[in-house]
């Protein structure tokens, strides 16, 4: 009875732990490619150490500096990426999570939002140009349908 109830817990929190993962972006392993989340705060897109990590909600982050590590963790919700950490106009305009570039984000109101840029594309600048508020909203509306998909 025993074993039977211990597996049947671990199945659930099997599923609860994959479902809180496939939210992430964790392209290299890391939520924001590895790039310092609290720096993004000082306008500053920079690569973090290993030395400096931590796990939030079975995500590793990675930061340029003790400093930046202690100040994410006295509020680590107000430096996660929005939506994941996907690419916020993908996410706007088509509902799908799409990569980023880690270099390519914005802080809008106090939240970061990360923007695939390749090949010519920079869906920053399309972000600005075609209303933020209105992808805003509708990034989070498609956010709260697809999250724990794959």
């Amino acid at each position: 009875m025993r074993i039977s109830l211990l597996l049947c817990l671990m199945t659930l929190l099997s599923k609860y732990s994959f479902g809180q993962i496939i939210d992430y972006n964790l392209d290299n392993g890391y939520g924001a490619q590895g790039y310092d989340v609290v720096a993004y705060f000082n306008d500053k897109a920079t690569a973090g150490k290993t030395l400096y990590q931590i796990s939030y909600k079975g995500v590793q982050y990675k930061f340029l500096n003790l400093q930046n590590l202690n100040t994410f963790k006295g509020n680590p919700s107000r430096f996660e990426p929005q939506y994941g950490g996907w690419c916020a106009y993908a996410m706007g305009t088509k509902g799908k999570k799409v990569s980023i570039n880690p270099k390519t984000f914005e802080i809008r109101s106090g939240k970061l939002y990360l923007f695939y840029n390749s090949w010519g594309t920079n869906t920053l600048k399309s972000w600005k140009e075609q209303n933020p508020e209105v992808l805003k909203n509708k990034a989070i509306m498609a956010w709260e349908k697809i999250k724990h998909i794959k």
